[in-house]
């Protein structure tokens, strides 16, 4: 076949639907669930929603006018990721409950050999890494866990049979899901206790309802929907400019979340527990109209001293406290650096991805990667974004992939591999960008790999990338006949 696509999530739906859009139809998807949708299937956590606009998340080719609010919730996500496959026939295409296990290229036939953990093997010229990069838990090492009595699991494998309501409840992390679960059970706790490592920047979210009048002028003035999609990129592309030129002008944005703790935060030493120390922008800012008022309620108290060890119905922290629990949720997010997991792959002569990226994840425009030919990764190494819609990015690497396929049409060539020295003159480029980027301001994040590289954001804006990726570089490739 032509292609092997990993993942049938946000990333690896809207390839599929491009390939099928410009009549390519041999392809498959490996999809090691039961359906669609990824990150918006798994993570059914209370409160889950995305925090870029509807009118933006969502397939430019594939525009809905029917989102209930501003910004979308999971089940609105998934349910337009479910209609988008019912809608191209993508299902037929889908091998669930079908996991990678490893790939391995062909030098002589410049094909993919794709074994999947049941033991199948596919054999196909290009093979695509769409898995993302949140799909594998982050859970901290903390002493006692596995003695812990209570009940314990990570935001995005919720359980669904835990009862909070009128038990002791631990939410530990306060990044972009516990913002959004902590308002949620807080009122039904008998006693919330957020662990907290560094406060977050928190904006207003000034979410609302979409109501029927906009949804008809979205629906039946021609233009409109474009128009307000147009408004919304640029009025969140702007915001590039204080993350990846100027973070200095990012202190106005913090004047105004420090207007909105005040506003909400009545307590001068909770405030002060919630202030962050750091630039805004370093680490991800979140947005929440109701996280603060919970935090303000009797029955929640917010923990600034780490967590030292479990008891079996206890968690101690580092001042000797233990605070009884029954619940813990590990709110801790995502091992983002790690994009392959337990996924072998191997490129030309036997080279291990693993081995290459021992140092750090690198690419090429965050898509292809010298030793590997025929490989393409979307939202690879340093294609994540702080200030706008992913699905930017994943557009434009659609394209990428569609012109490579055509430039070996073309050219009569089986196979090409992005040059070495152009990979390595693209990221020291890169690299430069980089250091005077807020996210390179002192603070730790999930951006940052375990040598403290960011290999995980774009440097600069989106309308750069897509029209860096809008057509292939033909002398930044080697082709193989």
């Amino acid at each position: 076949m032509s292609l092997v696509i990993v993942g049938a999530g946000f990333s690896g739906i809207g390839l599929a639907i491009e390939l099928r859009r410009h009549g390519i139809e041999d392809f498959t998807i490996l999809e090691r669930s039961d359906d669609v949708g990824g990150i918006w299937r798994d993570n059914v956590y209370p409160g889950c929603a995305c925090d870029i606009p509807s009118m933006l998340y969502s397939y430019s080719f594939e525009p809905s006018v029917e989102w209930s609010r501003l910004f979308p919730r999971q089940e609105e996500i998934w349910a337009y990721l479910r209609d988008c496959v019912d809608r191209y026939d993508l299902r037929k295409h889908i091998a669930f409950k079908t996991e990678l296990s490893e790939a391995r290229y062909d030098d002589d036939e410049c094909s993919w050999q794709v074994r999947t953990t049941s033991g199948n093997v596919l054999k196909a010229q290009f093979l695509v890494l769409a898995m993302g990069a949140l799909n594998r838990q982050k859970f901290p090492n903390i002493e006692g866990l596995d003695r812990f009595e209570g009940t314990r699991f990570h935001s995005s494998q919720w359980d669904r049979s835990a009862e909070v309501r009128g038990r002791n409840v631990a939410v530990i992390g306060t990044g972009a899901s516990a913002i959004q679960i902590v308002p949620e059970i807080g009122p039904l706790a008998a006693h919330l206790t957020l662990y907290q490592r560094t406060p977050a920047w928190v904006m207003p979210r000034f979410d609302f309802p979409v109501r029927g009048w906009l949804r008809g002028l979205r629906k039946y003035l021609p233009g409109f929907a474009w128009l307000e999609r147009r408004a919304i990129y640029w009025t969140y592309e702007m915001r590039a400019y204080g993350f990846v030129k100027n973070p200095r002008v990012l202190k106005f944005g913090e004047r105004f979340a420090r207007l909105h703790l005040r506003r909400q935060v009545k307590d001068p030493e909770l405030a002060r527990k919630l202030t962050p120390n750091y630039r805004m922008g370093c680490k991800r800012v979140l947005l929440s109209d109701d996280f603060y008022p919970t935090l303000c309620r009797d029955n929640v108290s917010v923990v600034n001293e780490a967590i030292v060890r479990f008891e079996p119905r206890a968690i101690v922290t580092a001042d000797g406290v233990e605070h009884p629990t029954d619940v813990a949720i590990f709110a801790t997010g995502f091992a983002a650096t790690d994009a392959l997991g337990p996924v072998r792959i191997y490129g030309r002569g036997g080279t291990d991805l693993r081995d290459v990226w021992a140092n750090g994840m690198e690419a090429y425009l965050g898509t292809s990667v010298a030793g590997f030919p025929n490989l393409f990764t979307i939202i690879g190494p340093n294609t994540g974004l702080g200030h706008n819609s992913m699905v930017l990015i994943m557009e434009a690497q659609y394209r990428y992939v569609l012109d490579a396929v055509e430039l070996l049409k073309r050219r009569g060539a089986r196979a090409l591999d992005v040059d070495p020295d152009a990979q390595r003159r693209y990221n020291e480029a890169l690299s430069k960008q980089l250091e005077n980027t807020v996210w390179n301001t002192g603070c730790a994040s999930w951006y940052l790999d375990a040598n403290g590289r960011n290999t995980t954001l774009w440097p600069g804006f989106t309308f750069t990338y897509r029209a860096r990726t809008r057509k292939v570089r033909e002398e930044d490739y080697q082709l193989h006949p």
